[in-house]
C-alpha cells in the first residue's frame, strides 16, 4: 500500500508538531480514510495545516457565531418590512436549516477523505483547478466582508466620537474616517490577526457577541419607548428639517403585515441567505476543535446557527414593530443621534464588527497558504506578512474606492451562493464514492437539488442587482 502524504504528516513534526490527546479522534478518522480511500496515482494528497485540537466546544461556538454575525443584521428589519412578519420568519428558518445542511455536506466530505481544508476539498473534488477556484472564492468573499466592516467603522466611528466630544466630525482632522480606520487596523485588528490559532479569538468573539446582544436588548427596549407616529420623524423633528428618505413599502400605517409581496422582496431574500455565511470558517474551526468529530462539529454549527437565528429573528421583529414600513435599510439611522443609549449601541456595534475582522481574515490567510505554500512549514514571517498585506489592501479599497459596496455586492452575490450551496453540493457529489452512495441515491439527489438552488440564488441576486443599477436604485448590502 502506498503511503499518502496525510500519513506522512502524522510523522512530520514540522507540519503540526506533537499531536495532543485531543487529536486521537482525528487520527482515527484519517486512518479510516487511508484504509479505504487511497489517493489516486499521480495526484498530490491533501494535508492538514496547523492542527492542534485545543479549542473548547464553547470557544468554537463563539468563533463560528461571530463568523455568522455580520453587518447585514442592521438591514433585517428592512427585509421584514418587504416580506411580512410570518413570511420573513419562515424564510429565515428555511435558510438557517439549509445552512446547517450545507455544513453537514462539508463535514461529511471532510470525514470521507480526512481533509479539513476547504481548498483541499476543492482539489480532491475538481483537481488543481478546484483548489484555485475555492481559494479565490474564499478570498473574494472574505475581503468583501472585511471591507463592509471597515466601511461601518469609517462612517460610524467619527459620528460616535464627535458626539461624545460634542464636536463636528467634519471640522476635526483627528475625526477623519480614513485616519480612524487606519488606527483601528493597526492598534486593534492587526495584533489579533497575528495570533497563530483561530481558537485564541474565542474570547474576543464572545465580547463581540455580547455587544450584539446589547444591541438586540436596546432594540427591544426602544420598541416600548418610541411611538409609531414619531419613530420615522424623530431625528427630523429634532433638527427641524424634513425627512430625507421617503416612507417605503406597501403599508404606511402602524400595522404589522404578516405577509407582504412587493418588487423588493426578491432582493431581500438573498440578503437573508448571506446572513448565515460562515462556511470558510467551519473547517478551520473544525481543525482546532478539541476532541474533533463530525458529530461534535455539527453540534457546534447547529448551536451557532440556532443562536444567530434567534438573534436575527428578534432584532428584525422588534425593529420592524418599532418603525413598521418606514424602517430604513440601516436600522440604526432611524434612531435619534442624541439618544445616549443609541450612542452606546453604535459604539457596541463598532466594537463587534472590529473584533469580527480578525476572524474573517484567518480563512483568507489559510487559503493563500494552501494555494501558494502548500508544503511549507509554519513561518512567522509569512504569517505576519500575509496579514499586513491583506489589511493594507482592504484599507486602500475602503479609502479610495467610493463604490466598493456595489463592487463587493457583485462579489457577494457570486461567492456567497458558491460557499453555501454550490461548492458543498459539488464536493459531496464528487467525493462521496459511488459504491457507498450511488448518484441515484436520495442523499445525492438532495445534494444536486441543493446546488441547483444555489445557482438560482446567484442568478436572482445578480439579476436584481443589475436591474437596480440600471434603474438607479440602491439597497442595503452586507455580510
Amino acid at each position: 500500500m502506498a503511503i499518502s502524504s496525510v500519513e506522512m504528516e502524522l510523522q512530520d513534526p514540522k507540519m503540526n508538531g506533537d499531536l495532543p490527546a485531543g487529536a486521537v479522534g482525528c487520527r482515527q478518522e484519517r486512518e479510516g480514510f487511508l484504509h479505504s480511500h487511497n489517493s489516486a496515482p499521480g495526484r498530490k494528497s491533501a494535508e492538514f495545516m496547523d492542527f492542534e485540537g485545543k479549542t473548547s466546544f464553547g470557544m468554537s461556538v463563539f468563533n463560528l457565531s461571530n463568523a455568522i454575525m455580520g453587518s447585514g443584521i442592521l438591514g433585517l428589519a428592512y427585509a421584514m418590512a418587504h416580506t411580512g412578519v410570518l413570511f420573513f420568519l419562515v424564510l429565515l428558518l428555511c435558510i438557517a436549516l439549509l445552512s446547517s445542511y450545507s455544513i453537514h455536506l462539508l463535514l461529511t466530505c471532510a470525514g470521507v477523505v480526512g481533509i479539513r481544508a476547504y481548498e483541499q476539498l476543492g482539489q480532491r473534488a475538481l483537481g488543481p483547478v478546484g483548489k484555485v477556484v475555492v481559494a479565490m472564492v474564499i478570498c473574494l468573499h472574505n475581503v468583501g466582508a472585511m471591507s463592509s466592516y471597515l466601511f461601518i467603522i469609517k462612517s460610524e466611528l467619527p459620528l460616535v466620537i464627535g458626539t461624545f466630544l460634542e464636536m463636528d466630525p467634519n471640522g476635526s482632522w483627528f475625526l477623519n474616517g480614513n485616519l480612524l480606520i487606519i488606527m483601528v487596523s493597526v492598534l486593534i485588528i492587526l495584533p489579533l490577526a497575528l495570533m497563530r490559532h483561530l481558537g485564541y479569538l474565542g474570547y474576543t468573539s464572545g465580547l463581540s457577541l455580547t455587544c450584539m446582544l446589547f444591541f438586540l436588548i436596546s432594540v427591544i427596549y426602544k420598541k416600548f419607548h418610541i411611538s409609531c407616529d414619531v419613530g420615522h420623524n424623530e431625528t427630523a423633528a429634532e433638527s427641524k428639517s424634513p425627512p430625507v428618505h421617503p416612507i417605503q413599502g406597501l403599508n404606511v400605517s402602524c400595522e404589522a403585515q404578516m405577509f407582504t409581496v412587493d418588487s423588493q422582496m426578491f432582493y431581500t431574500v438573498p440578503i437573508m441567505a448571506f446572513a448565515f455565511v460562515c462556511h470558510p470558517e467551519v473547517l478551520p474551526i473544525y481543525t482546532e476543535l478539541c476532541r474533533p468529530s463530525k458529530r461534535r462539529m455539527q453540534a457546534v454549527a447547529n448551536v451557532s446557527i440556532g443562536a444567530m437565528f434567534c438573534m436575527y429573528a428578534l432584532t428584525a421583529t422588534f425593529g420592524y414593530l418599532t418603525f413598521y414600513s418606514s424602517v430604513e435599510a440601516e436600522m440604526l439611522q432611524m434612531y435619534s443621534q442624541k439618544d445616549l443609549l443609541i450612542l452606546c449601541v453604535r459604539l457596541a456595534v463598532l466594537l463587534a464588527v472590529t473584533l469580527t475582522v480578525p476572524v474573517v481574515l484567518f480563512p483568507i490567510r489559510r487559503a493563500l497558504q494552501q494555494l501558494l505554500f502548500p508544503s511549507k512549514a509554519f513561518s512567522w514571517l509569512r504569517h505576519v506578512a500575509i496579514a499586513v498585506i491583506l489589511l493594507i489592501l482592504v484599507n486602500v479599497l475602503v479609502i479610495y474606492v467610493p463604490t466598493i459596496r456595489d463592487i463587493f455586492g457583485v462579489i457577494g452575490s457570486t461567492s456567497a451562493p458558491s460557499l453555501i450551496f454550490i461548492l458543498p453540493s459539488v464536493f459531496y457529489l464528487r467525493i462521496v464514492p459511488s459504491e457507498v452512495e450511488p448518484l441515484s441515491s436520495w442523499p445525492k439527489i438532495q445534494a444536486l437539488c441543493f446546488g441547483v438552488l444555489g445557482v438560482l440564488f446567484m442568478v436572482i441576486s445578480l439579476g436584481f442587482m443589475f436591474f437596480n443599477w440600471a434603474t438607479g436604485r440602491s439597497h442595503v448590502s452586507g455580510h
